[in-house]
């Protein structure tokens, strides 16, 4: 965790505010934090998934938000309904912020030495969440639909991040999950990255019939490779599986949909 005197850094105002981001749905708007109380909107949000549903236990300085070190350097992406409600968040941390944070969140959980070569273009994306009555895939379309949209108009290469799964089960759903995606999903050793606190999956269960989680599912989909082992998030409650993205590598199916090409 964070000390208390860096979360309050205030928030700026993103690169990405003044391009306009195509429309996946009639019934969905995609846009991207403008100012300060979007921005807390946007940490209410986590805040109510991630502690209230999900049951983290995290350190906030102002209750009922989700709030931490990278928040200030980030843009915040922001899917709201037809009521103008927000279901859905993501966070986009570019390469000149990861710079002035000096260094990514996936890097406290994650040895990314073999992928420093990338950092110039790369980006790294977090905190996604979406409210529970929305969880239909409209608003993973949309949240999907602007960050493709921001490395485009950035000329970003690849984009990394954690793709959450609880340990409901005592980690014996990862576990097994990490054995089918070895065989199946697995990066190219050069992007092989290690965990700071690995799960110990060889002393879990690694034959249970398991579905990825609607995230991961989704990364892998779009063409996304699990760069390594888990690691163990005891704040979250969570396992963590490292993901990177290329654009070059994206499903010729989604690079129409999403790139135009």
């Amino acid at each position: 965790m964070f000390d208390d005197q860096s979360l309050r850094l205030p928030p700026r105002q993103p690169a990405a505010a003044v391009a306009p981001v195509q429309q996946p749905s009639a019934a969905l708007t995609v846009s991207w934090a403008r100012h300060a109380d979007e921005v807390r909107e946007a940490q209410r949000l986590r805040y109510k998934v991630f502690v209230e549903e999900m049951g983290a236990q995290i350190r906030t300085p102002e209750p009922g938000l989700d709030i931490d070190l990278f928040d200030p350097y980030c843009d915040h992406l922001l899917v709201r309904d037809a009521d103008g409600r927000l279901i859905g968040t993501y966070r986009a941390l570019p390469p000149h912020q990861a710079r002035r944070v000096g260094t990514l969140y996936t890097e406290t959980e994650f040895d990314l030495t073999r992928l420093y070569h990338l950092k110039p273009r790369l980006l790294e994306i977090g905190r996604s969440c979406v409210h529970r009555d929305y969880r239909n895939g409209a608003a993973i379309l949309a949240l999907w639909s602007g960050i493709a949209g921001y490395m485009q108009r950035h000329g970003l290469d690849a984009l990394i991040g954690c793709a959450s799964m609880s340990m409901h089960c005592g980690g014996h759903t990862v576990a097994s999950l990490w054995a089918q995606l070895q065989r199946t999903h697995l990066a190219a050793i050069e992007d092989r990255v290690h965990p700071r606190l690995a799960l110990p999956v060889h002393h879990l269960r690694q034959d249970l019939a398991v579905e990825p989680p609607a995230l991961l599912k989704g990364y892998l989909r779009v063409g996304a490779k699990v760069c390594g082992a888990p690691a163990w998030d005891p704040d979250f409650g969570v396992a963590d599986f490292p993901v990177l993205l290329r654009l070059s590598q994206v499903n010729p199916r989604y690079a129409r949909h999403f790139l135009g090409g």
